[in-house]
């Protein structure tokens, strides 16, 4: 993945869904490759969430430095709550 941005949102956006959803193997498989994306492409360490009344904030550190990206709470749960109000689309399939 060339987009350090994409990468966090996609890894957010995922992860949100798999906490949401702890039997569905997908959500959590879907994560943890986003997150291996994070860790060994981008050197991603010491990674927290955080979230507001408007945005969510991810703070990590790459090589020594601190860094952070904010993202606003309906682009990140946006999947989340699509499954929400259609659950019949989102059946778990183990």
């Amino acid at each position: 993945m060339k987009s350090l941005q994409d990468a966090i949102y996609n890894w957010l956006t995922i992860k949100i869904v798999a906490e949401a959803r702890p039997d569905d193997k997908a959500a959590k498989d879907t994560c943890d490759l986003f997150e291996d994306i994070l860790v060994n492409e981008f050197k991603f360490q010491d990674i927290d969430v955080q979230k507001d009344d408007v945005m969510y904030f991810v703070k990590y550190t790459i090589d020594g430095e601190e860094k952070s990206a904010r993202f606003p709470i309906e682009l990140i749960e946006v999947m989340h709550d699509q499954i929400q109000e259609h659950p019949e689309r989102y059946q778990n399939y183990e």
